[in-house]
């Protein structure tokens, strides 16, 4: 049998999806909530244990998010932006994520009329600096390796800022049932 015969996995077993009793209209949304799900997952383990590699093993996810955002540009962020950016609805795990990096001496808060601003400090800084290099270490250079082009990530990059916006439209829907 040649290769151009042979069934593919998709064809012989159906896509890789988590949950097969939600893909009865659409299998391809199904694996693509996969997809998202163990990508999701994995991100959030890489971000850690990079973290972790710089010195700052109680780090979760979303503090390492955080710190991230707030180091962005070097321009001092307010709480409220830092969730919108990050698409966060739950407040208080940004607040608690702030309190914690200040707490590290990862970042400043400076009271402007009712807002805080958020910066980082030279020890944030150094540690974004270090997971930049690390991540060049042991990702960019292995995304480099697979082939995969950066007009192709620059298209799926895309694909998922459409596919979240669709994901809170139809949350908004569903809290409206």
């Amino acid at each position: 049998m040649d290769q151009e015969s042979a069934p593919s996995p998709r064809t012989a077993y159906g896509p890789i999806v988590s949950s097969e009793h939600l893909s009865r209209s659409s299998l391809e949304l199904s694996e693509f909530e996969f997809g998202l799900i163990i990508g999701g997952h994995a991100f959030d383990r890489w971000m850690v244990r990079c973290m972790t590699a710089t010195g700052y093993p109680e780090l979760s996810a979303l503090d390492i998010l955080v710190l991230h955002s707030v180091n962005h540009r070097e321009r001092a962020k307010r709480q409220a932006d830092i969730c919108l950016v990050l698409n966060v609805e739950d407040t208080h795990t940004v607040t608690y994520a702030l309190k914690k990096l200040a707490r590290l001496g990862l970042v400043s808060g400076e009271k402007q009329g009712k807002e805080t601003f958020f910066q980082a400090t030279v020890t944030g800084r150094d540690a974004c600096s270090e997971y930049a290099r690390i991540r060049e270490t042991c990702l960019v250079d292995s995304l480099a390796s697979m082939g995969v082009e950066r007009e192709e990530m620059h298209r799926l990059a895309g694909l998922l800022r459409a596919m979240s916006g669709l994901y809170d439209q139809a949350a908004r829907s569903a809290a409206s049932l």
